[in-house]
Order: C-alpha cells, then sequence, then structure tokens
C-alpha cells in the first residue's frame, strides 16, 4: 500500500469500527475484533469471524436491500461489543448479574440467554430510533394539519423538525462525560484508518497526524437518512397523520438503502458529487469525534491489525 501512496493512488479498505466503551471494535472482511483497555491498562481482546447473512442468503446482498440489512446486523454487533466492553470494565460486584440475567440463564442456558439479550436490545434501539426521529416529528408536524394546507410544505416542515431533533440529540449526548470518552475513541477509529488507506506503518506517531473525520462514518450515514427522508417521504402526499406515520413506516428501509449506496459512494469516490453528500457529516463528525490520546490510537491500531486480510488488498472498498 506504501506503492499504491507514492504512485498517487488511494487505497480505501471496506474495513469499519465503531468506538465503545474504552474501546474499539473494527469489521474486516474476515473477522471481527475487540478491543477495550482495562482499568488496570492491559488489553481485552475478542476476535470471531466476520459472517454476514448475505453470505447464506445472496439476495440479501443486492443493492437498496442490503443497506437495511447491513444496518440491523451493525447494530447487532454492535451490541455485542458494548455488552463484552462492559463485563471488561466491570469487576467484583459490579459485575454481579440482576435477577432477570440469571432468571434466563437457567431457563435458557447461557448462550440462549445472551442472544435473547441481545435481541431484546436491538429491538429497544431500532424502537428508539425510529419513534423519536421518524415518527415523533411525523405526528408533531400533523398537529399542524390543520393551518398548512400544502402536503408539500407538510413534509418540508417534518423533515426539518426531524434534523432539528437529531442533532438536538448528538449535542445533548455530547455533554455526557462517558460519551465524551466514547467521541475520543471514535476519532482514534477514524485516524487508524486514515493511516491504514495511506499505506503508512501503523504507529501512534503515524496515526495522530491523521484526520479525525471519515466519509464512511456511522454519523455521515444518519444525517444522510435524514435528507433522504426529505426526498422520499415528500412522495406522500396524505395529510392524515395516522396514514402518514404508517407510509413512513413502509418506506424506512428504501431510505436506509438509498443512504447506504450513497455512503458506500461516498467512501469509494472522491469527487465534488461525493465530497457535497458528505460535507454535513463531516461537519458533524466535529461533534461526534474528539482527539484522542496515545492510549487510544494503540487500542484503535491493536484493533485494527487484528482485522487486516492476510491476502493483501482483499479488503479493498
Amino acid at each position: 500500500m506504501a506503492k499504491n501512496e507514492e504512485a498517487g493512488c488511494s487505497f480505501r479498505t471496506s474495513i469499519g469500527g465503531q468506538a465503545i466503551l474504552e474501546g474499539i471494535l473494527m469489521r474486516g472482511p474476515e473477522k471481527t475484533a475487540i478491543v477495550v483497555r482495562k482499568e488496570d491498562g492491559t488489553f481485552a481482546v475478542k476476535e470471531s469471524p466476520n459472517q454476514q447473512i448475505k453470505d447464506k442468503y445472496p439476495v440479501l446482498g443486492w443493492p437498496i436491500i442490503r443497506g437495511t440489512v447491513n444496518f440491523i446486523e451493525s447494530m447487532v454487533t454492535g451490541v455485542k461489543a458494548i455488552n463484552y466492553s462492559s463485563e471488561q470494565l466491570l469487576s467484583g460486584e459490579e459485575a454481579e448479574k440482576d435477577k432477570l440475567d440469571l432468571w434466563l440463564e437457567k431457563k435458557l442456558g447461557s448462550e440462549k440467554a445472551t442472544k435473547v439479550a441481545t435481541a431484546v436490545a436491538v429491538v429497544l434501539a431500532v424502537l428508539l430510533s425510529v419513534g423519536l426521529f421518524i415518527l415523533l416529528p411525523t405526528f408533531l408536524v400533523g398537529l399542524l394539519g390543520g393551518v398548512i394546507k400544502s402536503a408539500l410544505l407538510l413534509n418540508l416542515c417534518e423533515g426539518v423538525l426531524r434534523i432539528i431533533i437529531f442533532l438536538t440529540y448528538i449535542w445533548l449526548c455530547s455533554r455526557l462525560k462517558d460519551i465524551k470518552r466514547v467521541w475520543m475513541y471514535h476519532g482514534a477509529e477514524h485516524k487508524t484508518i486514515h493511516c491504514y488507506e495511506k499505506g503508512l506503518p501503523l504507529t501512534v506517531e503515524n496515526c495522530r497526524e491523521q484526520k479525525r473525520n471519515h466519509p464512511r462514518c456511522g454519523t455521515s450515514f444518519m444525517f444522510i437518512v435524514m435528507i433522504i427522508s426529505i426526498l422520499v417521504f415528500a412522495l406522500v402526499r396524505w395529510r392524515s397523520a395516522l396514514v402518514r406515520m404508517a407510509l413512513r413506516l413502509v418506506l424506512l428501509s428504501v431510505v436506509v438503502g438509498i443512504s447506504y449506496e450513497l455512503i458506500k459512494l461516498a467512501g469509494r469516490h472522491d469527487n465534488w458529487f461525493t465530497r457535497a453528500i458528505s460535507a454535513p457529516g463531516r461537519w458533524l463528525q466535529g461533534i461526534t469525534t474528539a482527539e484522542p490520546d496515545d492510549s487510544m490510537l494503540e487500542v484503535a491500531i491493536k484493533a485494527l491489525e487484528l482485522v487486516i486480510p492476510e491476502q493483501q488488498g482483499s479488503d479493498a472498498w
């Protein structure tokens, strides 16, 4: 990859990550790795094969369809990673399981109990996201149905309100102390991937010099979802709030699918169009990422090294 950089080429990897509690989750084409910095300064590491449902059902890897599938898979993997990091950071009495966990393990067994807990967490996260960012704006703007006569204007107001709620949510999260450290690990993840894509040795010094925003960031993806929802939902001209909310749910997979294809395009190419569609998300990453310290970069480097495939270039985006 160093040769690519010298030739002026830009290698773009398919490897992506997620910041978790005091650690990093990295997903490569073959493996997934979680690295957490424990209280004593050592690493807790968990590796697993990167098995995707599209490998078993190829139709789920088709354009548009794969957006929703990958989104759900990412949420499941992310919840598991957060649970793992929490377990590594708690010790003694703090790590003791509550009565519900013990009951589930007794009834279902340890493995099935973990799967149930993960499924419940993912469902709750999806319901919260859909309710807060999709249905709530539709409901609130629907209260203005007697005042605003134009369906197009209703859709526009709803889209603006959706973006305001999303930005407010991000801002409120940024005020939490623990989240600020997650933002720092988020920055470490991006810097490390930039370093790898430039073909530089993965050292703290090299990673430190990289940018902390990235076009394939999940923050950028969510902002693109907000924008695309305005365009797609504008096709719905019904004035009834209940009908509009139902159709929002039906069209949500289309919105996510289109947004995913756009974020893939932005991650693969660098031109005026991709820079334009990724610009708002890059700006927002100024909030959702922060400058990491060297210990965080060490965690990100360790996680990335674990998922780099043996065959050079097989992780090309």
